[in-house]
């Protein structure tokens, strides 16, 4: 054991706050809070990253970080040794986003050491709280997709499923949002300024990644791909621990790097400075942001890079793997590859794994086609995330061409042979060869469709809800469905219920414990059935309010704090918090909102006193070119600076809008919320995921039959959902109604507009916002989301809300069976559907 360190390394007593009472030992595997203070205050001393004169929140935040990887990396060592003794089916999942959010809380949670931490970092001064608020998010996501993945590999974890994450190490992520008095304004994101500490940098794995070139044939015919630029993919390891298991599995985040020779020292001591790092600035690039901007020509080809460094580093790193396994266990051949390996796609955007993976068999091991093909088409499985005409990715065959040749050569190949094998199988699709095929040679615009490539190609499809399954089979991929009608299934999301609810709400977690008589149900989400028996108890029902109260309580000083606004918890918390995008359709929400504010001010004092007062909240990040989604946000802060500083009116209604939504804000926001509002066009959201956090934190939603909602519902009751709006069925009669001038707006709606127009939120022009609600068809008008349908059946669902407020018992009841009704939805659930329905892998816990 290391001696009592009571100085630092310059020979000062510690000061600011660390305790000479605590030896800094070094005690990786400790549990108690002595010992882990030791470790602490060991890390505090021996693996600095300040200088020796402090222990402040920040500086003890990396030590305690540090302290918990010591028992992660032991955790991880032994799962992986495990993996390799016992030789299991692996799944890889390959995703461009992980929304992971802060590591800490989770991390001692699924290790159960939470209170042992709080006491060990009281013994050194510091308060828990305190310490886990200076940890960053992890900026590696957007929205929901993102966000699904790392609730997908917690729950992989937590089942001790032998699998991998594989992604990409962003150094800005997406973008902080600011909000100004122009509205949204894109700042770079932080979290990579100084170091993340649950990050193990792997030297020893990394691989080539070639771009350009062109291809050489050999006399025998063998294709090579040779020449353009090569980069290093360097694998960084985030450990992923399960809920109290020993298994502790790997996210792997690549970086590019270029190597010192290709430095020109001769071009930099010429004076040539920009040239002589041409390739380290192309690396930098890659893994500089997600989504960059693609308007521009180098916009395009910087995605396709980033989608193609994901899956070579990430195919490669799979396949030596499994070659070392095998060359361990003696003879073998490629025909046992998809037994051992299962890869997933998260969406369109690891597409090109496909065509990669037939070149590794091809070019590098030796396959003929026939083999590569069927050990391709055995392993890859793809999750359709969207119906979005312009989320279907699409990309450009000149680029593709320019950028990836071998790969056009592969993927010409298999679109050649899918046709041929319409034409002798299927006569009858003849007339739908140019839209089911791969490529699209229209002359204008010549692209390789990439989900049509993975339904080709892939040995299962799945959407993420029913309703949304349901649409691919019988609109977006019927064609395919004919020709193969078992490949298509549904899984339905889920959410793991330790961060969403165990660690993000302690106080009704507890209660919940208390009354079921066990904690199982962190594990086993069906259990929470159980409260529904307590539902009508007056003392459960006091108790649930109270843990709602602090929740509220808490998410209120959280809103002072950044935006300075004071809300009154004893309002109707009304949150809607996602991506900003028309089909999610903020602007019914803010339109709502202001109808509201305008009945209010006509309203006389005694009829102000009788509604129900309600505080709605609003966040979300508009995609930084997205005009229209901008100019939400803009109104949204607009509203509430006019509402929340009228004295007529802001004891009954306030607007907020909450910058820079994130993981850590929505641990807030959720917990605290009463009602939520998912509100999409029907037919448009595949499942949402939000939806379920909410339901399960016993927040009501008011919302239309779209995604999971649709499940959602069923689950809970009828009678505890708020429902409005047509149903996806409708949806395309009422677009054609609407474009033969047939629609008759409600008087409400039109008030609305007016109200905006009349200039009471300011000068800015919100025309061409308003106008894209009116007409009726053509680019940017006629309303394509419905938003002026469904505003009457919205108004009128919010004012039985309203209602249902002003009865406590009964709120606290629809509360409590939403709870109860939320167990479907954990991702546990999710994803011992896909190890068994799709991927095939079993249980390797380790012992």
């Amino acid at each position: 054991m290391a001696a009592t360190v009571k100085t630092n390394r310059a020979g000062v007593p510690a000061s600011s706050g660390i305790s000479s009472k605590v030896p800094a030992a070094a005690q990786p595997l400790a549990e108690e809070p002595s010992e882990i203070a030791s470790n602490i205050n060991y890390h505090a001393h021996y693996s600095p990253h300040f200088s020796p004169f402090k222990f402040e929140p920040e500086q003890a935040y990396y030590a305690t970080a540090e302290s918990v990887r010591d028992r992660l990396v032991q955790q991880w060592n032994e799962t992986y040794l495990h993996y390799h003794r016992v030789d299991p089916k692996q799944t890889y999942y390959l995703s461009m986003e992980y929304l992971q959010g802060r590591a800490l809380t989770n991390a001692i949670g699924n290790l159960n050491l939470q209170s042992a931490y709080a006491d060990a970092l009281n013994k050194l001064g510091h308060q828990l709280e305190e310490i886990v608020e200076q940890e960053k998010d992890a900026a590696l996501g957007n929205g929901g997709l993102g966000r699904l993945a790392s609730c997908f590999l917690d729950s992989m974890a937590t089942l001790n499923l032998p699998a991998w994450g594989y992604g990409l190490r962003y150094r800005y992520g997406l973008f902080k949002q600011r909000i100004t008095k122009e509205g949204q304004e894109e700042v770079a994101e932080d979290w990579l300024e100084k170091f993340s500490p649950w990050e193990v940098v792997r030297h020893d794995v990394v691989f080539p990644v070639r771009f350009f070139g062109h291809v050489e044939v050999n006399p025998d015919g063998a294709r090579k791909w040779v020449g353009g630029e090569v980069l290093q993919a360097l694998a960084y390891d985030v450990p992923i621990p399960g809920y109290k298991t020993k298994n502790t599995i790997s996210l792997r985040l690549w970086e590019a790097k270029a190597s010192a020779e290709d430095f020109n020292l001769f071009q930099f001591n010429d004076g040539q400075y920009e040239s002589a790092a041409q390739l380290h600035s192309h690396a930098r690039q890659i893994c500089a942001v997600l989504y960059p901007g693609d308007a521009t020509e180098h916009g395009k080809l910087l995605r396709l890079k980033q989608q193609f460094f994901l899956c070579s580093a990430s195919l490669q790193d799979i396949i030596s793997r499994f070659k070392e396994r095998k060359q361990e266990r003696g003879s073998w051949n490629w025909s046992e590859f998809p037994s051992k390996v299962a890869v997933q796609l998260n969406d369109t955007h690891p597409t090109l794994a496909i065509p990669e993976l037939m070149r590794l068999l091809m070019d590098d091991e030796g396959l003929g086609w026939d083999e590569a093909w069927d050990v391709t088409s055995r392993t890859i499985a793809y999750t359709n995330h969207t119906v979005l005409p312009e989320a279907l990715e699409k990309w450009s065959q000149p680029v593709m061409w320019k950028l990836l040749p071998r790969h056009m050569e592969i993927i010409e190949e298999i679109d050649k042979r899918f046709i041929a094998c319409i034409r002798s199988t299927r006569t009858d699709l003849e007339s739908k060869i140019s839209s089911i095929s791969i490529l699209d040679n229209s002359p204008q615009k010549p692209v390789v469709r990439m989900a049509n490539l993975c339904v080709v190609s892939a040995h299962t499809v799945n959407g993420v809800a029913q309703l949304h399954s349901d649409i691919l089979k019988s609109e977006l991929f019927a064609d395919y469905v004919s020709i193969w009608p078992t490949k298509f299934q549904n899984k339905t999301n889920g959410i793991t219920p330790r961060r969403w609810l165990r660690f993000c709400s302690p106080e009704l977690s507890d209660i919940i414990t208390k009354w079921l008589k066990t904690d199982q149900w962190v594990s086993n989400l069906d259990l929470l059935t159980g409260l529904r028996k307590f539902a009508d108890n007056a003392d459960f029902q006091d108790e649930w309010a109270s843990a709602k109260l602090a929740n509220k309580q808490h998410l209120a000083q959280y809103i002072e704090r950044v935006t300075g606004v004071s809300i009154d918890p004893s309002s109707l918390f009304d949150i809607q918090v996602k991506r900003i995008h028309e089909y999610k359709r903020q602007l019914l929400n803010i339109l709502g909102a202001i109808y509201r504010y305008k009945k209010l001010k006509e309203m006389s004092f005694e009829e102000r006193k009788k509604t129900t007062p309600r505080t709605i909240m609003i966040g979300g990040k508009a995609f930084a070119t997205y005009t229209n989604a901008k100019r939400i946000v803009k109104l949204v802060n607009d509203v509430g600076t006019v509402v929340n500083s009228d004295p007529e009116v802001n004891s009954h209604l306030k607007v907020v809008f909450v910058p820079n939504y994130n993981v850590s804000v929505a641990e807030m926001l959720i917990p605290g919320s009463e009602l939520s509002q998912h509100i999409s066009t029907a037919g448009m959201e595949a499942s949402g995921t939000s939806n379920m956090k909410f339901a399960l934190n016993g927040c009501l939603i008011i919302g239309t039959l779209d995604g999971a909602n649709v499940e959602i519902r069923e689950e809970i009751g009828e009678e505890n959902f708020f429902l409005f709006g047509a149903t996806a069925d409708e949806v395309p009669r009422l677009r054609k109604e609407r474009e033969n001038g047939l629609f008759k707006p409600d008087p409400r709606f039109e008030e609305a507009k007016q109200f905006i127009r009349s200039g009471v939120f300011g000068s800015y022009d919100y025309d061409p916002l308003l106008d894209s609600l009116e007409g009726n068809s053509g680019y940017g008008r006629g309303d394509y989301f419905l938003v002026g349908h469904d505003f009457p059946s919205y108004m009128d669902a919010q004012a039985r809300v309203d209602e249902a407020y002003k009865d406590r018992r009964k709120w606290l009841k629809m509360s409590i069976l939403s709870t109860a009704g939320s167990g479907k939805f954990s991702s546990d659930r999710t994803i011992a559907q896909y190890a068994k329905e799709i991927w095939n892998i079993e249980e390797c816990r380790v012992p």
